[in-house]
């Protein structure tokens, strides 16, 4: 796109040549060969919090209190100094290894009762107002007593609050509260944010709860799918009830006349709705099964010998199916994902079989259904990975890599495939991921692959915690030759002096200034090792 990589040059000739329709972000991104975090400051001096992550527009950096009790929230303003040397790079003054010459705080919040922990590992953001959705929850009960409409061997949490929080200020706006419930809340993978759409999976209930997100900062309840699917089916089913209710009734008195008269007649039992009947979206779900198989055969008797084979030797697999996990593919369709108990509540299920559903939220239909080694699914999710991970608005994370708007990362998948001995074990092995954890990637242009190369190993555009390496990673140009341009080294500038303990990083990095946070710790949480790596 730019003809050279002089820094100079590309600014004159962005001048005097406009960009193709389309690509002018693109092009704007390739300044970032040019402008990296080229020095690193170790161990900075800096408060004892566990920082969480930068909004994805850069204005606020995240982070809450040791105690897990105080949201605190800084905001990025750089390091700034004058110098008198001639040298072309002066020495820093002493103030820029603290925390505060990079950053200053804005306002601490308590968000937590004596009794409930912030969940550090939850946040989302609403970008067009400037809202931070938080959430704090009380230990978790493994061996919870039985509750009605509760899934089995799921645990409990005794209260779930999610917290809506103006950042510019730090205004609590509103707050929705969970009673003896499950969300799971590591990582956002029970809760799901998409524009102004919000969807909260409870575990234990079985239950999609979507909320709408208003400007005046209110959440708003939308709908709640699960045992039911629309507005008025408990209505519906209610006044059904009291119907059969008054039959049943009657038929009782008849039966007793009938009985006086030395008749005998048959016995009505008032159906019990919650032992009676399936959930909703169970029911939609085998009913689509259904439908799927008998249309498979055109002759009736094959029709039979199918539906025998594919849906009713596995109707209680299917009937036991619960979800693990939800997301949004638009305003109007959900991708769901069922799979056994154990693999929704187990933090390792990459094993066990597992179901993907498309639903429909306006009809209340489930318009498509895979195994998860299903090639169908992969191939969508090969070439339109974009539409399973953008999920809002905010023109920063539109340009994260996936391996549909990449060659580089498409090339690597396709080295992966032809690597893995089972195409069905690859597929699986790729689909776990599926549906993704809302806003979990980094918008970094240092992680875009047209860009840089880098170990991925090592580090990347995900929101998790990685093995430390006492190595520096480096960040190659995908530019001729392939230069080192910058490298990143958690942890103390001359190496850990305990190489016996087992070390992990994390790396917060601002989605368009050269500016990188990595955080090295044990698993025994002692003090942390804060780097700053920015440009000079």
């Amino acid at each position: 796109m730019f003809s050279s990589g002089n820094v100079t040059c590309r600014v004159f000739e962005r001048q005097i040549r406009s960009s193709p329709p389309g690509a002018s972000v693109n092009r704007a991104r390739k300044f970032y060969e040019n402008l990296v975090p080229s020095h690193t400051l170790y161990d900075v001096e800096c408060p004892d919090h566990c920082f969480r992550k930068f909004t994805e527009d850069g204005l606020f950096l995240i982070s809450f209190s040791r105690n897990h009790q105080e949201l605190v929230v800084y905001r990025p303003s750089w390091l700034t100094y004058t110098s008198d040397s001639d040298d072309t790079l002066p020495p820093l003054p002493r103030r820029s290894s603290r925390f505060d010459s990079f950053f200053t705080q804005l306002y601490s919040v308590n968000l937590a009762s004596a009794n409930e922990l912030i969940c550090k590992d939850f946040f989302l953001y609403f970008p067009s107002r400037r809202f931070g959705l938080f959430a704090t929850s009380t230990a978790q009960i493994h061996d919870s007593a039985p509750s009605p409409g509760a899934v089995p061997g799921v645990p409990s949490i005794d209260k779930i609050t999610f917290v809506l929080l103006r950042l510019d200020d730090g205004v609590v706006l509103d707050e929705r509260v969970f009673l003896h419930d499950f969300v799971n809340l590591a990582y956002n993978m029970g809760v799901f944010m998409y524009d102004d759409l919000l969807a909260i999976l409870s575990l234990r209930y079985q239950k999609i709860h979507l909320l709408q997100i208003r400007d005046s900062g209110h959440l708003v309840d939308a709908r709640a799918i699960g045992y039911f699917c629309r507005e008025d089916d408990e209505l519906f089913l209610n006044s059904n009830s009291q119907a059969m209710m008054m039959t049943t009734t009657q038929d009782k008195n008849k039966q007793q006349d009938r009985e006086d008269d030395g008749e005998n007649g048959l016995r009505h039992t008032q159906p019990n709705a919650e032992n009676s009947f399936l959930s909703g979206i169970k029911q939609r779900l085998l009913s689509f099964i259904f439908r799927e198989i008998w249309n498979e055969e055109p002759d009736n008797t094959m029709r039979v010998q199918s539906l025998k084979k594919k849906f009713y030797f596995h109707f209680q697999d299917y009937v036991d199916l619960i979800i693990w996990k939800v997301q949004f593919l638009d305003r109007h369709h959900l991708l769901i994902k069922f799979g056994s108990v154990d693999g929704g509540v187990g933090r390792n299920a990459d094993h066990l079989p597992a179901f993907f559903a498309v639903y429909n939220m306006e009809t209340t239909d489930i318009v498509a259904f895979y195994q998860n080694s299903a090639e169908d699914l992969y191939q969508l999710f090969e070439q339109f990975s974009d539409h399973f991970t953008v999920s809002s608005s905010s023109p920063f994370m539109n340009f994260v890599t996936s391996h549909s708007n990449s060659v580089h990362a498409l090339e690597q998948l396709k080295y992966l495939k032809n690597k893995s001995n089972s195409f069905s074990q690859f597929v699986k092995k790729m689909l776990v991921s599926l549906p993704f954890s809302c806003q979990s990637q980094s918008p970094s242009p240092y992680f875009d692959q047209s860009l840089f190369r880098f170990d991925e190993k090592l580090i990347s555009a995900a929101d998790r915690h990685r093995q430390s390496s006492d190595n520096p990673i480096k960040f190659i140009s995908r530019r001729k030759p392939e230069t080192l341009k910058f490298k990143i080294k958690p942890g103390p500038e001359c190496g850990s002096a305990d190489g016996r303990s087992k070390k992990i990083c994390s790396f917060l990095f601002h989605p368009h200034l050269p500016l990188a946070i990595s955080i090295q710790q044990t698993l025994f949480m002692p003090p942390s090792v804060v780097n700053i790596h920015f440009r000079r």
